[in-house]
């Protein structure tokens, strides 16, 4: 389960230590001109908390061949932990607080713009990091840059497009995925007829539900402020149109179970035949290659071969996503400033990145431009929509910053609940009312 955590917490966790002075140079390079690894305290470990990747081989590699690279490399020991991605943040606010724990947080979304005064400058590393890997996409640099310094080092971004059944799209007259949202819900409409919803999270977890709602919004022109980054704007006729839209898909064409899900409830569903599509990252196609054969359709032959990809549909302002990206934050507490610079300077290098970045199969891209050009892009066609999925995403905030305040908004579900409340029952003015007057508390603290 998902721990809260309030404005206050984010405020008392904000004020924790500036970050120490940055090391002097050498990095990577250094350690290979050198020929060995450097000389650091007997013991020296340092403690990386992760998400629990919907892809395990990624996490096998971390923990096993990643980890004897980096002692025999540079003479650190590593401890990858990995938990549910809904915990890390009150794991983050916990350490900030305490001023103890791990050395890295692998962070999701905006959330390094929480934790601004808590975290470590890490600029030198993220420019190093750009300038050999072709630049990060803006999206990546917009949730880790606070305008001034780099608060994390961007590392991956998750694509989150629909996984849909091909044939069973085709069965009611849709022989590509649905253009538009209108199309969607006729499609969805026709599907739940026949026992095959579409599947939807509306629920309060970390990646499907918001990377839904905020691209719903965003298409019928609705948005949270104005460029200034100060006019909240969010209870508009555009928003409430999106609103009215959402009861209208849900109850037509969606699993009304859908409140109560987490990014993995989804995932079981799909697999287990019981929904037509769902928005998610490349981790149901990549389950079903993994297992050909527990995974069949109702003809008996291997789901995979009937697994799709399909991007956003459009809505009149257009079509639009927001990508789940990854970042590195070294809290200021740390104690192991230097053996941690060292660390991530080695774990984003090219050469280790690429490693990890091959178990994911175009799971996540790479948060620079340079993975595009990546030979695994020509292995596999279903999975060619996540190769530029990082160019075409917004990120919570828009039309202003992706600031601490829109990183509060997400954590506490401001807009995903907007959305559940009117599916519940709530009239959609009222659901839009409300949720622009929270964001409008949060704008103005």
């Amino acid at each position: 389960m998902r721990h809260s955590v309030d404005r206050r917490q984010f405020l008392a966790a904000a004020g924790g230590a500036s970050a120490m002075a940055r090391i002097g140079g050498g990095g990577l390079a250094g350690i290979l001109a050198s020929a060995q690894a450097p000389a650091y305290a007997q013991g020296t470990t340092i403690h990386w908390l992760r998400w629990n990747d919907f892809v395990p081989a990624s996490d096998q590699l971390l923990r096993r061949e990643i980890a004897q690279e980096c002692q025999r490399a540079l003479g650190i020991r590593l401890n990858v932990e990995t938990v549910n991605a809904n915990d890390i943040q009150a794991r983050v606010t916990s350490a900030v607080q305490s001023g103890s724990g791990p050395d890295i947080f692998n962070v999701l979304n905006n959330w390094p713009q929480l934790y601004a005064q808590s975290a470590a400058d890490v600029s030198d590393i993220a420019e190093e990091v750009a300038a050999a890997q072709g630049g990060f996409y803006e999206v990546a640099k917009a949730v880790a840059h606070d305008g001034r310094r780099w608060l994390a080092v961007p590392f991956s971004i998750v694509g989150n497009t629909f996984a849909y059944r091909k044939s069973w799209f085709e069965e009611v007259g849709y022989a590509e995925f649905p253009r538009t949202w209108e199309q969607f819900r006729d499609a969805g409409q026709k599907l739940k007829a026949k026992g095959r919803p579409l599947g939807q999270t509306l629920g309060q977890t970390f990646g499907d539900a918001p990377t839904f709602t905020y691209p719903l919004m965003w298409s019928f022109g609705g948005k949270e402020v104005e460029a200034d980054g100060r006019t909240v704007v969010l209870n508009s006729p555009e928003t409430v149109e999106s609103v009215r839209f959402m009861t209208r898909l849900w109850r037509d064409a969606c699993d009304e179970g859908g409140l109560a899900w987490d990014d993995s409830n989804n995932n079981r569903a799909f697999l287990s035949g019981t929904i037509s599509a769902t928005l998610n990252g490349a981790s149901i196609y990549i389950e079903s290659m993994r297992r050909p054969q527990s995974y069949l359709t109702d003809r008996g032959t291997p789901m995979k071969d009937d697994i799709r990809h399909g991007v956003m549909p459009a809505g009149p302002a257009g079509s639009f996503h927001f990508h789940l990206p990854f970042s590195n934050m070294m809290p200021a507490y740390s104690r192991n400033q230097d053996a941690t610079r060292r660390f991530l300077r080695w774990i984003h290098s090219k050469d280790v990145f690429e490693r990890w970045f091959v178990t994911q199969r175009g799971f996540s891209v790479g948060a620079t431009t340079v993975w595009e050009q990546h030979p695994i892009w020509n292995e596999d066609p279903v999975m060619l929509p996540y190769r530029n999925a990082a160019r075409v995403g917004r990120v919570p905030g828009y039309a202003g910053t992706s600031n601490a305040k829109a990183a509060e908004i997400v954590t506490k579900y401001v807009i995903t609940n907007m959305y559940a409340r009117a599916v519940q029952g709530i009239a959609p003015e009222q659901a839009v009312r409300e949720a622009h007057a929270e964001v409008a508390r949060i704008y103005a603290g």
